[in-house]
């Protein structure tokens, strides 16, 4: 489905913050950066994951749908996601990692792990595989492998950042269970302290 806005201007000037959307950010003195363009309600988990994986760490960004009502016209595709606060976060962290959800489809376990920053990506995978997690790097011709440089995870100073897409399954799982969460993002972190 289309998105409804092209931009975060045009949503701005059609819902009202603290009531449709809210925004969080949680900058910290970190290389680093956790997104989640499409927290709360829009892609559920994603925000709870997020911050799961910033902990007190790294810095957070979460952009939250708050009703159910509002939350399917919330949705500003990855390369057009260009809120003031989030592109201000993450264009002045080293390595940006997004979180998103995804449908099921035909996989309902793994985590597809995209980006630009391919090392970054498979050391990720690496992890994540090493606490129990199936994922996997999705790169070049994949449409969720976020490698396009106007992605807002490739828009930090390097220039390539990171892509999680959770199946809704897992992101269930992920919020009502709250050591397996945890198990995740201490793989994430470990991960971005090799990295």
């Amino acid at each position: 489905m289309a998105d409804r806005y092209d931009s975060f201007a045009t949503l701005a000037a059609n819902e009202i913050e603290g009531v449709d959307y809210r925004i969080r950010v949680d900058e910290r003195a970190s290389p680093f950066v956790i997104i989640a363009p499409h927290g709360g309600l829009i892609e559920r988990a994603t925000s709870e994951v997020a911050a799961a994986i910033a902990a007190d760490r790294f810095s957070l960004y979460c952009f939250e749908g708050l009703t159910q009502a509002s939350s399917g016209r919330l949705h500003i595709t990855s390369m057009r996601f260009d809120e003031p606060r989030a592109l201000r976060l993450v264009s002045a962290s080293e390595v940006a990692i997004g979180v998103h959800g995804r449908i099921d489809g035909v996989d309902r376990t793994s985590i597809w792990v995209g980006g630009l920053h391919e090392s970054l990506r498979d050391a990720i995978c690496g992890a994540l595989a090493s606490a129990g997690f199936k994922a996997k790097s999705i790169g070049e011709g994949h449409r969720l492998a976020g490698r396009d440089p106007a992605n807002i995870c490739n828009r930090c100073r390097s220039g390539a950042g990171v892509q999680l897409e959770l199946p809704m399954t897992l992101r269930v799982a992920l919020v009502n269970e709250a050591g397996r969460r945890a198990a995740l993002a201490a793989s994430v972190r470990d991960a971005l302290g090799r990295g």
